[in-house]
């Protein structure tokens, strides 16, 4: 094959850009990215090496080797993995088809690149990140059955490709080092970084320098391993002081803060395993825009990697959970698929489940501000369990914190504590959501709660509104939703309702979305409101599909009149005195249209609502 020129796609260039230019004052990530891939790319031929043992062709002395050359200025990197044929290396290093690049800028463009350079390793172009230290980058590589393939780039709008002699599968990064990032040649530099970000690493990384013994003065390369080795999950917790763990976290999330909390366990007896898990301080960046449902654990087998994309390891509502599993019983001579259905593990993630909600409930007693932190990051997706994990809902719900109609704005409480404040003769959980507190803390819903001295969870969540209902009740205690159902006050209207009679079927007559219009003790200072059946969405939630170009289910919601409110009275005095009186349409109207505003919903006709206002304020 003759040498190659090919362009990197657009949205390559401009990334390129961005880091180079951006993560200057964090330029020693770009050796913790390129060990990491090559530690992915050793796991990926040794797992593949199970069920083929050629690909291996007896090249399993892994490793990741290093060496610096000051007269040439180069710094080069090389690992024995599973290497990239000539397509992967167009897909992988010249295209956005894998990488992430997309999603990459978006994110870049709202965030402080400078001061976030874990977004790199996040997003999977960790590899780009030579560019901050290197002129140029050479990449020999070669996969099992393939040619070897050589990729050279000065990262400035293309690279070629060239066939090349190579015999040993795996792949050698050769970094043309900046004049201003020679420091990365300096053996300290070297052993210190490699320290820093990949002393825990399951494969050795070695150095390789060049020494002249003192003796002859012949000058003789030294190979030397730099980092630990040591599989941190492995070692016993009083031997780990809490800056590996840390370190350790930062590798595997690629986020630069320390996690909240450190889980490290081991599992004895039907199911024997090894837990290092993390949870982060901070929702990751790509947490809610890549649209993965699923939970990400490394799951090894007797130290040996297999996956981290099995499905059924961790529920997608813990998704937010870092870390490492690594189980002794499961099969290695399997493939990936035939593991996802082993039963052990469903035990494993049972286990695992149970002790992360243990920690967090731990979290919640013991620093309700620190959690209260976690929450605020990580609460909608714990609430996605409510709708997935019935036998653990419970305690999912028993994790969640709501604002409160008797507590200042900010001030969380927890369904707990809100039944430990009930009255002995309430019976029920009491909430309303909506779109944010201010709208809600003041709806006409609360009166009749607030008269009597009652409480109302305030659910600002958008989720709220879909798995709350499903809990349907905590620790007894059904809940319900204020402005949803009906209320039990048919003795205490019985005289009321004989007066209004011929008003109420005229106002159902002549309101459209209304199938019934009746009188209630649910309004203390308000004229009325819309209340919908139990298992119909919010107003506020129908208004927020309609933006997202969602369709909405049409559904008819019941008007209540509070007949203590003079404007009742008056509108009901008028349509008495004639039933054909203008003015007993328009307020009835003007009634509705409260009542809808209240709610949280939008009018459908605004201009015609203004119109009848104006027309009335004009004759009185």
């Amino acid at each position: 094959m003759a040498k190659e020129t090919m362009q990197f796609k657009t949205e390559l260039e401009q990334l390129l850009h961005l880091i180079t230019h951006s993560l200057y004052s964090h330029r020693e990530v770009f050796l913790r990215e390129l060990i990491s891939n090559a530690c992915d790319a050793i796991d990926k031929v040794r797992f593949q090496g199970l069920t083929e043992p050629d690909y291996l062709e007896d090249n399993t002395n892994w490793k990741i080797t290093l060496r610096a050359n000051e007269e040439a200025g180069t710094l080069t990197l090389s690992d024995n993995g599973i290497g990239m044929s000539r397509d992967d290396v167009i897909e992988n290093l010249g295209t956005i088809a894998h990488s992430g690049t997309k999603a990459f800028l978006a994110r870049a463009q709202e965030a402080d690149l400078k001061e976030n350079p874990e977004l790199i390793g996040q997003f999977g172009v960790g590899f780009y990140a030579s560019f901050m230290v290197a002129d140029e980058v050479v990449v020999d590589t070669k996969a099992h059955g393939n040619e070897a393939i050589r990729w050279t780039s000065t990262g400035t709008g293309n690279f070629t490709l060239d066939e090349i002699d190579k015999t040993d599968r795996g792949t050698t990064i050769t970094l043309h080092l900046k004049e201003d990032a020679k420091e990365f040649l300096n053996e300290w530099t070297i052993r210190s970084t490699v320290k820093k970000f990949s002393d825990f690493l399951e494969h050795p990384v070695t150095l390789i320098t060049t020494q002249k013994d003192e003796e002859t003065e012949v000058e003789e390369e030294k190979e030397e391993q730099i980092n630990s080795q040591k599989a941190i999950w492995l070692r016993p917790k009083n031997e780990i002081q809490p800056e590996e763990y840390s370190e350790f976290y930062k590798h595997l999330s690629h986020d630069m803060n320390d996690p909240a909390e450190t889980i490290h366990y081991n599992a004895e007896g039907a199911i024997e395993f090894k837990a290092l898990l993390f949870i982060p301080e901070k929702r990751p960046f790509d947490l809610m825009m890549n649209n993965d449902p699923k939970a990400h654990l490394n799951l090894y087998v007797q130290r040996v990697f297999i996956s981290n994309e099995f499905d059924n390891l961790l529920p997608g509502y813990l998704r937010f959970i870092k870390g490492v599993v690594d189980a002794s019983d499961l099969p290695l001579n399997v493939s990936r698929e035939i593991l996802q259905e082993n039963p052990q593990l469903e035990k494993i993630r049972n286990n695992l489940v149970n002790r992360i909600l243990k920690t967090l409930a731990q979290i919640k007693e013991k620093d309700f501000e620190k959690f209260s932190g976690l929450h605020e990051e990580f609460g909608t997706l714990l609430k996605e369990g409510l709708q997935s994990d019935w036998s653990n809902k419970e305690k999912i719900a028993d994790l969640l914190l709501f604002e409160s109609s008797t507590k200042e704005p900010g001030e969380k409480t927890t369904l707990a504590n809100y039944i430990e404040n009930m009255s002995d003769d309430q019976e029920e959980i009491l909430y309303l959501a909506g779109e944010n507190r201010e709208q809600i803390a003041n709806s006409p819903y609360l009166e009749r709660y607030k008269a009597d001295g009652q409480e109302v969870l305030l659910m600002t969540d958008p989720i709220d509104d879909f798995v709350i209902p499903q809990l349907m009740e905590f620790k007894g205690k059904k809940l319900k939703a204020v402005n949803k159902g009906e209320q039990d006050d048919t003795e205490a209207l019985k005289e009321e309702e004989k007066t209004y009679e011929g008003f109420i079927g005229f106002a159902k007559e002549l309101l459209e979305g209304v199938k019934e219009v009746k009188l209630t003790t649910r309004l203390k200072d308000s004229a009325a409101v819309l209340v919908g059946d139990e298992h119909t969405m919010s107003p506020h939630i129908e208004e927020m599909m309609r933006r997202m170009g969602q369709p909405v289910p049409e559904h008819e919601s019941v008007l209540e009149l509070n007949p203590e409110h003079p404007l009742v009275q008056h509108v009901q005095a008028l349509h008495a005195a004639d039933a054909n009186d203008p003015k007993a349409e328009a307020l009835t109207k003007i009634l509705h249209d409260q009542a809808i505003l209240a709610s949280g919903a939008k009018l459908k006709d605004p201009a015609a609502f203004a119109k009848r206002l104006n027309q009335l304020l004009a004759t009185d």
